[in-house]
């Protein structure tokens, strides 16, 4: 079985998963990565390659991040094609009991992925230390690139502009009652996916519209301040522009994505929409309410 690094030429054909190793990983801390990302794999073939410091540079420094070619790179990720109109699923494994992926969240990285232009894989994602899940995110990066899909570099960096936008907003808001990190990227991957449907010439104001919609709908209106309404509005149009919804695939796997967020999280959107539901039956509680306080006061005032 090839369960050694590999360096063969692309061929498009992801016969076998990627599994993408940081290169500071010890040689214990190595091997438990190995055991953590392919244990669903029951044995089957993998390749891997070993994400560094300069991949992180040439994937992530354009959005306007520091990495350098000497940065360290712990977080690892495995990478496994699947068929196409399957989406985007990502698990962020626990290594030795403990999520040492401290501020990237698997929905962030699911939204990242389908800006990127990554298409219909189950991606998983550990770290031996705490760390903030980079290098992980780098190699998926670097995985579809082994295998002959070389995503489009503007997408990439739109991808890490919209990786740190969700991730300070969640991080911002992590303490706030009415708040999670699904709603936010459903929010996202909705209006993604209604963006695409207007198609590349969206307009700066139908972004506006289609977040502010979207911030309702999933209940974060009085979460969400003005300041972060801007950041992702200026985040989309950033995706915008990189070309991301010339893809024909694009609005297909934003969908995916907020299906794979709502199901990831029953508990929070079942009881968002029992809310909605509860006001909206409030609304028409009141409405009639109101309806015949004012006609008994008019018949009152016939006598």
């Amino acid at each position: 079985m090839s369960h050694s690094q590999t360096t063969h030429a692309a061929t498009d054909d992801w016969s076998e998963p990627v599994v993408t190793l940081g290169t500071s990983l010890t040689a214990s801390q190595k091997q438990g990565t190995l055991n953590t990302l392919t244990a669903s794999l029951n044995g089957s073939d993998y390749s891997t390659i070993t994400v560094d410091g300069s991949t992180l540079v040439k994937y992530l420094n354009p959005s306007g991040t520091t990495f350098t070619t000497n940065s360290g790179v712990w977080s690892s990720a495995m990478v496994q094609k699947t068929s196409s109109g399957s989406g985007i699923n990502v698990k962020i494994l626990n290594y030795n009991g403990q999520n040492n992926v401290t501020t990237i969240t698997a929905d962030q990285y699911k939204n990242a992925a389908v800006t990127a232009g990554v298409t219909d894989a189950n991606i998983y994602v550990t770290s031996a230390t705490p760390i903030d899940g980079s290098g992980a995110l780098a190699g998926v990066y670097a995985a579809f690139a082994e295998n002959g899909s070389t995503l489009n570099q503007s997408q990439v960096t739109a991808a890490q502009n919209e990786m740190s936008t969700l991730s300070d907003i969640t991080e911002a808001n992590k303490d706030k009652s009415g708040y999670s990190d699904a709603q936010l990227n459903n929010a996202v991957a909705e209006a993604k996916k209604e963006m695409a449907a207007k198609g590349s010439d969206v307009t700066n104001n139908q972004i506006t519209t289609i977040v502010n919609n979207q911030i309702e709908n999933n209940n974060l209106t009085n979460v969400i301040t003005n300041n972060q309404k801007t950041e992702i509005i200026n985040m989309l149009i950033k995706i915008r522009d990189s070309g991301a919804l010339d893809s024909a695939s694009f609005k297909n796997q934003a969908a995916k994505v907020a299906n794979n967020i709502q199901n990831g999280a029953k508990d929070i959107f079942s009881k968002l929409n029992t809310e909605e539901n509860r006001n909206l039956l409030q609304k028409i509680g009141a409405a009639i309410g109101n309806f015949f306080t004012s006609l008994f006061k008019q018949i009152q005032s016939w006598f």
